[in-house]
């Protein structure tokens, strides 16, 4: 999922999250990838804050940040 395009309102922000982590769990997916991109870290700060609410952690086990691609979020959806 690539935040580029909505980064300037936090209401798309969360309503797209949202939005793809329930599809992703519907679906059956095991990872799911959020760009929020390297720029000044504003848009990652709010990626991260949204997976830590509590009713968002139920649908994930873990996530992290790709080593190699500051600008890219993995999540690890709970199968």
């Amino acid at each position: 999922m690539d935040l580029h395009p909505i980064f300037r309102n936090n209401r798309d922000i969360e309503m797209a999250l949202r939005q793809a982590m329930f599809k992703a769990a519907r679906s059956g997916e095991t990872t799911m990838e959020i760009i929020p991109g390297k720029g000044s870290g504003k848009l990652k700060k709010r990626v991260l804050a949204f997976l830590n609410q509590p009713h968002i952690k139920k649908l994930y086990e873990r996530f992290e940040t790709d080593p190699t691609n500051d600008g890219r979020v993995v999540v690890h959806l709970k199968s």
